[in-house]
């Protein structure tokens, strides 16, 4: 019940705002989608699962609606939707809802929920966000966006940075904890088009609560290195995580990974992409546990704000957790997927 409240008080909302647009050009109304139609054939140590067939799917669906008040203060609500399982409704909710105050290219400050520091500044660089998400969001090792305090400065001269102070259990989880997460970024671009950014997590991720104290803080470690000029992109991230999912657990864990990305718009309207990710999920309790996944396709640029690719995806994933006798049973999860996926931006 309080989920359908939440989710008309949101339309309301959105259905007032939207009519303000009309009378108030310092309003603005958009919207972005990532949809596919595509075959999965998955198989779990060599059995077909529930996951394996062919269907249509939209990932995600936007509404963001900004509003300038002046040259200094703004604010953005950005909605989203997913799909519940357990009530078998598709359930509105907001990602982010900001208010923000641009007092210097070096220093813009927001309360509310905003983009984090890493993911979102990754994605810029890799620019195939609709095909899938960069490997720490894909891979649940950071969140793109969380509710707290947040500096950060424009990205497009020599130097850059961004700072969160956030709640640390992401934007669908507002809720508080004894204390706040960190998450920062610093960037050096060299010469135009190069970029060298990295980036440090720290916090109990909304998990330190009286009646279930943390055992660990979760750290991340991140670095990136990309160039992109003209028709191309190249990049690499890497990742290094300590206790991420251990912070209410005893035993310590360890986890990192890397991936690499390239593209190349070889005219205005049609390009190709491809892009390898390697992790091992965790290097102390399970080391069997290990992730890699790649994709290729090529692009058609359709027109201003439609983008559709043709895509081939291939993952494996292994594991070893414990039966309920506390042995050891070894898992292999092999996913190939191939299909049309799409951007749309209005």
């Amino acid at each position: 019940m309080r989920q359908h409240l939440v989710a008309a008080g949101v339309a309301a909302a959105l259905g007032f705002v939207a009519q303000a647009a009309w009378a108030d050009d310092a309003t603005t109304v958009g919207g972005r989608m990532y949809a596919d139609f595509s075959n999965i054939s998955q198989d779990k140590n060599g059995n077909t699962t529930d996951a394996d067939g062919t269907g249509f799917d939209v990932k995600r669906f936007y509404i963001i609606i900004d509003h300038k008040f002046d040259d200094i203060w703004s604010a953005d609500i950005t909605t989203d939707f997913n799909y519940v399982s357990n009530d078998s409704e598709t359930q509105l909710f907001v990602k982010k809802a900001y208010v923000q105050a641009k007092l210097d290219d070096y220093f813009i400050a927001r309360g509310g929920s905003s983009d984090m520091p890493w993911i979102p500044f990754v994605e810029s660089w890799y620019g195939y966000r609709y095909i899938d998400p960069t490997v720490t969001d894909r891979l649940k090792f950071a969140n793109s966006a969380d509710w707290g305090l947040h500096a950060f400065s424009v990205t497009n001269g020599m130097f850059n940075y961004a700072a969160s102070v956030v709640n640390g259990g992401g934007y669908k989880n507002p809720s508080r904890s004894s204390g706040m997460d960190f998450e920062g970024r610093v960037g050096f671009q060299p010469i135009e088009g190069l970029m060298l950014a990295g980036g440090w997590y720290n916090g109990d991720r909304g998990s330190d609560i009286e009646s279930a104290p943390s055992k660990h803080d979760a750290q991340r470690w991140d670095a990136m290195i990309a160039w992109k000029s003209g028709p191309f992109r190249v990049g690499g991230e890497y990742f290094s995580a300590d206790n991420w999912n251990q912070v209410t657990k005893v035993p310590k864990d360890t986890s990192d990974g890397w991936s690499v990305w390239g593209s190349w718009a070889f005219t205005p309207e049609w390009g190709v992409f491809a892009r390898y990710d390697d992790v091992k999920l965790s290097k102390d309790i399970d080391p069997t546990a290990k992730d890699q996944y790649y994709n290729a396709g090529i692009e058609w640029n359709v027109r201003k704000g439609i983008r559709l690719a043709g895509v081939w995806k291939h993952e494996q994933a292994k594991s070893s957790p414990l039966n309920t006798d506390g042995n050891p049973v070894f898992q292999k999860i092999k996913t190939d997927e191939i299909g049309i996926y799409t951007e749309v931006n209005f």
